[in-house]
């Protein structure tokens, strides 16, 4: 019985795990903190345009790697 838990409990969480999601996620932060400032002082684009693109950029992340809320079977059926 409890070996069971525990193996439920692990595809729990391989589940809210989504790898994909967080390279996603680190690609745009690491965009916005390196690349972003980079290209605008090699552009010449001014520091409020340059802040509002780290700003979406970092959004975006946030976005990417929000942890989505587990679906239990009962919520599945009803929906």
């Amino acid at each position: 019985m409890a070996q069971e838990l525990i193996a439920s409990n692990y595809a729990v969480t391989a589940e809210q795990i989504n790898t994909g999601a967080l390279v996603l996620g680190a690609g745009l932060a690491l965009t916005s903190m390196i690349l972003v400032p980079a290209l605008a002082m090699r552009l010449g684009l001014s520091a409020s345009l340059t802040g509002a693109l780290r700003i979406a950029l970092m959004k975006a992340s946030n976005r990417a790697t929000a942890v989505k809320p587990a679906i239990d079977a009962q919520q599945r059926l009803l929906r």
